[in-house]
């Protein structure tokens, strides 16, 4: 555990120096509460960046003994960087690092899908939705990052989860030199007829 912990402590601070978006400690604890409760099969994220939410998730999958990360980002350095961090912090066998345009790589992923993260680029949630909900298990869970600085960004998606399935909005004071208040929507899936 020692070199995830050194390493997410480096990852954070070269998100903090670069001004890389990440969830923040806080937000990131939360997650890992959600996965901690969910006990997924299968984590999709969109939005690696340079791994700092992908370490939380894939140090829960160890921790909880099951599941799998499919973490996707657009940017190909970034995207190296990232599955350097994860290989560094001893966590790379839960995480499968894709590159490419997200709205395209979910249509990829054949499995059942039961716990989602969305924190890419905020007009990206709906189409990124629209194109995994085929895959989501009835009771997925999907967590929308930034949806109190991104909402006029993402009523699209908003407008849909908060009208089509029980959701939650979670505030958090973060310590981010670009952010001190946000949150995330926690919404949970049901397939129609179910």
């Amino acid at each position: 555990m020692d070199s995830w912990k050194a390493t997410l402590e480096e990852v954070d601070g070269e998100c903090r120096r670069r001004g890389i978006p990440m969830l923040g400690p806080e937000k990131a604890r939360f997650l890992a509460s959600c996965l901690e409760r969910k006990r997924p099969e299968r984590v999709v994220e969109c939005g690696t960046a340079i791994g700092y939410s992908g370490l939380w998730i894939a140090a829960t999958l160890r921790h909880l003994g099951t599941g799998r990360l499919v973490t996707l980002e657009l940017g190909p350095e970034r995207a190296a960087e990232a599955r350097g961090n994860f290989e560094r912090a001893g966590v790379s066998e839960w995480v499968e690092a894709r590159e490419g345009d997200a709205r395209e790589l979910l249509r990829e992923i054949p499995d059942p899908v039961d716990f989602l993260v969305l924190d890419n680029d905020f007009q990206n949630y709906h189409p990124c939705f629209r194109a995994i909900e085929p895959r989501l298990t009835n009771g997925a869970v999907i967590l929308a990052d930034n949806v109190g600085i991104g909402a006029a960004s993402m009523t699209d998606y908003l407008s849909l989860v908060r009208s089509s399935y029980p959701c939650e909005t979670v505030w958090f004071d973060t310590n981010l030199p670009w952010l001190n208040r946000d949150a995330v929507e926690v919404t949970y899936y049901q397939r129609s007829g179910c």
